[in-house]
């Protein structure tokens, strides 16, 4: 038997369901020669912003005991400048490139949809209205509204699937999760980084230049798959799950939970080829338990 891996989100067919995470795969390119591009499902851009940005001042990133804080405050070239140099290259590995894109309001988000609608080798966008390095005391994806209101805006200037990535730093994501399907999202990916911080005892101050930052990796995994399933039981719409997936065990307990897809952020780091070997381990997986088709696990966890 050989077992069906793809899936689809929105307008996009995937070959199978792992991608590579927004802000930790670079623009793709830099993986080279590191990891195998081209097996997986999807490849999820730096996050793009209308202009030019330089991002947070260091320190930007740091090891924790169970995963890594990062600042980086969306630093990229600009829309019309990735459009140029960072998107071409891309096209030579045969997988769907999605853009994610981050504004300061409303009309700027709209904007960059519509410049990025025009553009061919632009599979999808992911709306990231949920990046916490940003210094702003308040996120989109943290009130039910703002959300709508973006997602509305994204929509309504592109044909193209959108999907949008929730915060974890809210109270209930399951009701902003129904906001954004309402408002014309084809799917949501959850969960983006928790605020977090880290403190240099000896210098007496933050370890990151900006204070706060981002925690990523195995400490989230659990309020990740949480929040995948709280989703789940909400929305109709696909879901990517995102946070702390190391392996295809992982990948397993998010798709279990109510996943179509997955996001590989953190492991990346760790090893570099990770989200490719993670692609072989759902094959071998489903082999085991002879299972033919991977949608025929997402949801299914017994409660």
């Amino acid at each position: 038997m050989r077992p069906k891996l793809n899936v689809k989100i929105g307008k996009l067919n995937l070959k199978n369901p792992v991608m590579a995470a927004s802000g930790t795969f670079g623009y793709g390119t830099e993986f080279e020669g590191l990891a195998d591009i081209g097996r997986l499902g999807a490849v999820v851009t730096k996050t793009i912003t209308l202009r030019e940005r330089s991002g947070n001042k260091p320190p930007r990133i740091m090891e924790t005991s169970s995963g890594m804080l990062n600042s980086i405050g969306l630093e990229n070239p600009g829309v019309e400048r990735f459009i140029e140099e960072k998107l071409p290259p891309l096209k030579k590995y045969g997988i769907p490139v999605i853009v994610s894109i981050a504004a300061e309001n409303i009309a700027e988000y709209g904007e960059l949809a519509r410049r990025l609608d025009k553009v061919k080798d632009v599979a999808a966008i992911e709306i990231n209205i949920s990046c916490p390095n940003l210094g702003t005391d308040r996120l989109f994806s943290q009130d039910e509204a703002s959300t709508g209101d973006v997602v509305k805006a994204v929509r309504a200037a592109t044909h193209k699937t959108v999907i949008t990535k929730l915060s974890p730093n809210v109270t209930d994501i399951a009701s902003i999760a129904q906001s954004a399907e309402s408002a014309g999202s084809d799917a949501l990916s959850l969960i983006n980084t928790v605020t977090a911080m880290a403190v240099d005892i000896d210098k007496k101050e933050s370890r990151l230049g900006s204070v706060t930052g981002g925690l990523s990796g195995p400490a989230i995994k659990p309020v990740a798959l949480f929040m995948v399933w709280a989703v789940y039981q909400k929305v109709r719409i696909p879901l990517i799950g995102t946070g702390g997936i190391m392996d295809w065990k992982d990948a397993v307990e998010f798709m279990l939970c109510g996943s179509t897809a997955v996001s590989v952020g953190t492991a990346n780091f760790v090893e570099p080829d990770s989200a490719a070997g993670i692609v072989e381990g759902l094959k071998a997986y489903l082999e085991k338990e002879k299972i033919e088709d991977i949608r025929g696990i997402t949801g299914i966890l017994k409660t």
